[in-house]
């Protein structure tokens, strides 16, 4: 707890919820950016220039040019005219508009409630804002991955700004929670179940954002079979040990796949230890989480199957966010049992 002072502690955790509203929506944002292949539409770092969009023809033209100049356009779109570079630009520059706004959000009443409450009731605050100044210096170590030989960005720094856009999000939520009034429960699970739980959402999402970056959910459209069988066809086992896996679309959907088999088991598991010690305590959270990682996974095939149509693999993306709280929430409840 922050302070006693009830009306100060509303406060800050008014500030903070709406904080993880808009930072679930900058991750929506993102996702739809790199959907629609936007990300690079934007070739210059312009930490305040770029505050606001073009506001002229010749803004445009001057973007537009820029533009023209990397490999995506020269390979990939080099007969888009200038209104359809338009619509790829609005997304990538709401996006980086997002990222100033949380920015800005986050530090002007994180100064206001320190000179009430001092800087060492809030160190935990600051550590966070320090992530946000990181992200946005990911984001553009991600977009410059692909500003010069190739025609997109780099999966593994696409997948670094994800997670710790997730990471934010969850140290904002669990110091909410922190705020807000819980009675403390009896029941107590072992420390490490809800902990292994998210780890392995978290890890997901980083294979997940693989999948995206390099495209892996538009082959092997089937499911639960790989084509004609449950390993790709077009691999060997043995590869799956090597690094290079990583950067194999087949082998990283694989991956995705089977490590989503592996997190419903182990929900099942923990599952099967709350009712079988009738841990009540924790009864409505593991329903909420059960619910939502089924619909993830009902998600996934059908993104799947589709491949990769953008407005189901924009709605898996959304599940996964809510599928992070319910787990950072079950952490939390779990921490506070005596």
């Amino acid at each position: 707890m922050y302070t006693k002072n009830i009306a100060l502690r509303k406060k800050i955790s008014d500030w903070l919820i709406v904080m993880f509203f808009i930072i679930s929506i900058m991750i929506i944002i993102g996702g739809l950016t790199r959907l629609t292949d936007s990300g690079l539409s934007i070739t210059q770092w312009q930490l305040f220039s770029g505050f606001l969009p073009p506001l002229n023809e010749s803004d445009w033209e001057n973007y537009f040019s820029l533009y023209k100049l990397i490999p995506e356009y020269k390979i990939q779109n080099f007969s888009m005219t200038l209104d359809e570079f338009k619509v790829i630009f609005w997304w990538e520059w709401i996006h980086r508009f997002l990222g100033r706004l949380i920015g800005i959000s986050f530090l002007i009443p994180l100064i206001i409630f320190t000179i009430n409450l001092g800087f060492k009731k809030l160190s935990n605050l600051y550590f966070i804002f320090f992530l946000i100044c990181f992200q946005g210096f990911i984001g553009w170590y991600m977009v410059s991955s692909g500003l010069v030989d190739r025609v997109d960005v780099s999966h593994f720094r696409l997948s670094l700004h994800l997670v710790v856009a997730f990471i934010i999000l969850s140290l904002i939520f669990w110091n909410y929670l922190k705020l807000c009034e819980f009675n403390l429960t009896k029941d107590k699970l072992n420390y490490y179940f809800p902990v292994i739980f998210l780890i392995l959402i978290f890890l997901q999402i980083s294979i997940g954002a693989f999948v995206s970056g390099m495209d892996a959910g538009k082959i092997y459209n089937t499911w639960p079979l790989m084509g004609s069988n449950y390993f790709p066809d077009d691999n060997k086992f043995i590869n799956l040990f090597d690094f290079n896996a990583f950067s194999d679309p087949s082998l990283v959907q694989f991956m995705h796949r089977n490590l989503a088999y592996l997190i419903l088991f182990f929900y099942f598991f923990i599952l099967f230890k709350i009712y079988k010690n009738k841990k009540k305590s924790f009864f409505n959270i593991i329903k909420l989480i059960g619910f939502i990682l089924f619909i993830q996974i009902i998600l996934g095939i059908f993104t799947l199957i589709y491949g990769a149509q953008i407005f189901l693999s924009s709605m898996h993306q959304i599940s996964s966010i809510f599928l992070v709280s319910s787990s950072v929430y079950f952490c939390y409840l779990n921490s506070r049992s005596n």
